[in-house]
């Protein structure tokens, strides 16, 4: 199938993992779409109508935001869609690197860079308050695991929520009868709750608000 050119229906935001197009017909799962200089491609979920799920900013690209009316150009992979002011480049395999940060005072989270995880300490009896920022789509698949090493109530924020939910569901706080510890990754610019089979846990399970 040849590239087709549609145009975006409706505006799409940096972190919108669906687009909107003004024609769909020749649209199918694994697609590659080019918008402005932003590679996407349709995901596997995708079945019809002009609502396409994408994972956004693929083979280098940024995700970002795209007003209503955008050219939107979509082709197999093998098609040339690369944005002429970038390049698409392989990477060799590299491993999963673990960064470990204590902390003992009030602050903001620095995001894993690519292929790193991170795990931070929150330290000593004081209670901090610490703040999770958003994640970048480049950073898919990076884990987050937050210990405490003494009791305190610490008090954990997620920018805008976890699985983007926002200030309905952004808050753990780890109550103060002994220390926990608890594990998010980043999927596609948000944070996920790596979570296991429910059941009570007394004294030590953080408490969402």
């Amino acid at each position: 199938m040849a590239l087709v050119t549609t145009t975006l229906a409706a505006a799409a935001t940096a972190t919108a993992t669906n687009i909107t197009v003004a024609l769909a017909t020749t649209f199918a799962p694994l697609r590659i779409v080019r918008v402005d200089d932003e590679l996407m491609q349709v995901t596997q979920s995708y079945v019809s109508g002009v609502l396409v799920p994408v994972l956004r900013g693929i083979s280098g690209t940024a995700a970002s935001a795209h007003p209503t009316g955008a050219t939107c150009i979509h082709g197999l992979a093998s098609d040339n869609l690369a944005p002429s002011a970038q390049a698409v480049v392989t990477m060799p395999y590299a491993p999963i690197w673990r960064r470990i940060s204590y902390t003992g005072a009030s602050n903001t989270l620095v995001l894993p860079a690519p292929g790193e995880n991170v795990h931070v300490v929150l330290n000593g009896a004081t209670a901090d308050t610490f703040t999770i920022p958003i994640p970048t789509i480049d950073i898919t698949g990076s884990r987050l695991l937050i210990s405490s090493n003494a009791v305190s109530q610490h008090v954990i924020t997620f920018t805008g929520g976890l699985s983007g939910a926002g200030g309905s569901y952004d808050v753990i706080t780890i109550n103060a009868t002994a220390p926990a510890s608890f594990e998010a990754v980043a999927i596609d610019g948000l944070w996920q709750l790596i979570v296991n089979p429910s059941g009570t846990l007394t004294n030590i399970a953080g408490v969402l608000s």
